[in-house]
């Protein structure tokens, strides 16, 4: 019997990209890397670097969300005059700072300002930089499947897994919640475990439920303890978490003329936690697995 052939994936249609880490991990650290704006004269080196140094702990890994250069062009809103080199500099720079930690790196998506330089030239600064470091890339966004641990239902051969989405984002907002809600509308569309967008320069955490099918069955019976014919399955709330990420610019430019806040720069910290896990002693509900983020 002839097997049918494997359906092709079709130019920019949404995939997943699975990574099975070491089975021995009891929990994963997750930092994301954008709005980096490298080249940009208020790019803070300090920060980035800081965030960087994290992903020398074995159980730390990051993934890269757009903005990581400057990349102004004439048309552009940006400083050209005053960035620093040239968007080839640009690039080539951060792809070397960016080198060492290239095991550690799940993922790349562009930003807005590396789709400038792509919009006037076709050329994709990020999809270059993946390509240095061999890191998946997709330009408009990435859902990632992470596997690791042992354990998961008792049973040792099996791992924990987690799903998670990431973008860049998009368009202009100046409140808190205006920024939040759009990976709110995000969250809609995929499931996930957690979610990330970049773009506003504000730091947000909330989480966010959703109902279920658990696809286990089972058969109904009466209150006398006889089967009805039935077979009936529970509904199960699944939390999933919104995250907002941080930028490495100091307050000033175009944010200061344009009235916008200043940049936080505190990069959260997305904790996927197991039962074996140290920190599982502080959770109050005891979940089978969970997503925190410290921000």
């Amino acid at each position: 019997m002839t097997k049918p052939k494997e359906e092709a994936i079709t130019a920019g249609e949404l995939i997943y990209y699975s990574h099975h880490l070491d089975t021995d991990f009891e929990m994963i650290n997750i930092v994301p890397i954008s709005d980096v704006h490298y080249g940009n004269p208020l790019f803070s080196m300090k920060h980035l670097k800081m965030t960087l140094g994290f992903l020398d702990r074995p159980d730390a890994y990051a993934f890269l969300n757009g903005d990581l250069c400057e990349s102004a062009l004439k048309t552009s809103k940006g400083e050209i005059y005053k960035q620093v080199g040239s968007p080839e500099d640009q690039r080539d720079d951060i792809t070397e700072l960016l080198y060492p930690y290239r095991h550690k790196i799940l993922g790349a998506v562009d930003g807005n300002h590396e789709n400038r330089i792509w919009t006037e030239a076709g050329i994709h600064i990020v999809k270059d930089i993946a390509k240095k470091l061999n890191v998946p890339y997709r330009s408009e966004g990435m859902l990632h499947k992470l596997s690791f641990g042992s354990g998961n239902e008792s049973h040792t051969d099996r791992q924990y897994v987690f799903w998670f989405y990431h973008t860049h984002g998009y368009g202009g907002a100046r409140t808190k919640s205006a920024k939040a809600v759009k990976v709110e509308r995000t969250a809609s569309i995929i499931h996930a475990d957690f979610y990330a967008m970049s773009h506003d320069h504000v730091v947000n955490a909330a989480p966010d439920v959703y109902l279920m099918p658990d696809p286990r069955t089972r058969p109904e019976k009466d209150k006398k303890g006889n089967e009805t014919g039935f077979r009936i399955g529970r509904v199960r709330a699944h939390r999933k978490m919104l995250v907002k990420t941080n930028a490495y610019l100091k307050w000033g430019g175009y944010s200061e003329m344009g009235g916008f806040p200043p940049t936080d720069m505190s990069t959260p910290l997305i904790k996927l936690l197991t039962p074996k896990s140290a920190y599982w002693d502080e959770l109050p509900d005891r979940p089978k697995q969970a997503v925190k983020v410290i921000i």
